[in-house]
């Protein structure tokens, strides 16, 4: 019944996503500590792509009452975390360095589209990110501080710190509430359902279009880098980079013996690990 509240329509409406999410054989190989540095990377510069596009239509809507509500910068926005692990990760060159495949496009363009045609709908992509990153985000966190031997002081994990939000339980209270406020008939209401249903397809896209890329590099023979390009491109970026690159070539250096024993199968489905938990964990544990 449309009579209920946006969060609970909302929670039921993407039930079906959900499980077809949690659902995935990768989820399991994350949950064991398995993923590469890599990998990680590749996903946060997915993330920094999605959240770049969602907050400017945010900050674009932030005094529209469609949206107005759930403005909650200092709480809850990520772009700059994610400049700061981007930067940690790759270097003070990273915004040249870093990709966006086309599955991550084609979700950055659904939400400039929305944000500038249907600001109405922006609550259902704010709703599937930033609440599922506050319920999942601390387990991934842990997870990847752990695999990747991560700084305890929190460097490269930026984007799981919220510090803004000192009770993680009572601020998604707040949003929740604020969000049942909003003024909606049965119509939008609906509408928001299916964009959220969107919203979760469009992160299940992102890791299925990096699986069929996995296919392809196999198929070419380049899934894993040499070692000789590898202890190359680690010397250049510690003479160009300084502190941080000298952190991340020794991070890669002690997971080189491990990677290179790791055939090119097993190495990229741990990748879709990640992916597909930072999806079903993270998005969905609302």
């Amino acid at each position: 019944s449309m009579s209920q509240d946006l969060s609970e329509l909302l929670k039921e409406a993407t039930k079906e996503v959900h499980e077809q999410a949690e659902n995935t054989p990768f989820m399991r190989n994350f949950q064991k500590g398995q993923v590469s540095l890599h990998e990680f990377k590749l996903v946060t510069a997915s993330l920094y792509f999605i959240y770049s596009a969602l907050e400017e239509e945010i900050e674009r809507n932030r005094d529209n009452p469609v949206y107005a509500p759930v403005y909650f910068p200092a709480e809850l926005h990520r772009k700059a975390a994610l400049e700061k692990d981007l930067e940690y990760f790759y270097g003070s060159n990273w915004r040249a360095e870093i990709p966006c495949p086309e599955a991550t496009q084609k979700y950055v363009e659904r939400l400039h589209y929305v944000g500038k045609n249907h600001p109405e709908l922006l609550v259902a992509h704010a709703y599937t990110r930033y609440l599922g990153d506050l319920s999942g985000g601390q387990v991934l966190k842990k997870i990847a501080q752990k695999a990747l031997q991560l700084p305890s002081t929190g460097e490269g994990l930026a984007f799981f710190t919220f510090d803004g939000v000192s009770n993680a339980t009572k601020f998604k209270q707040l949003y929740r509430s604020r969000m049942n406020a909003l003024e909606m008939d049965h119509a939008t209401k609906k509408r928001v359902l299916e964009e959220a249903k969107k919203a979760f397809l469009l992160n299940i896209q992102v890791f299925e279009a990096l699986q069929k890329l996995v296919s392809m590099s196999q198929e070419n023979g380049h899934a894993v880098q040499p070692k000789a390009e590898l202890r190359t491109r680690n010397v250049n970026k510690l003479h160009e980079n300084g502190p941080a690159a000298r952190k991340e070539s020794e991070r890669t250096s002690r997971m080189q013996a491990e990677m290179l024993t790791t055939s090119p199968l097993v190495q990229w489905i741990l990748a879709l690990g990640f992916i597909a938990t930072t999806v079903a964990v993270g998005l969905f544990a609302m």
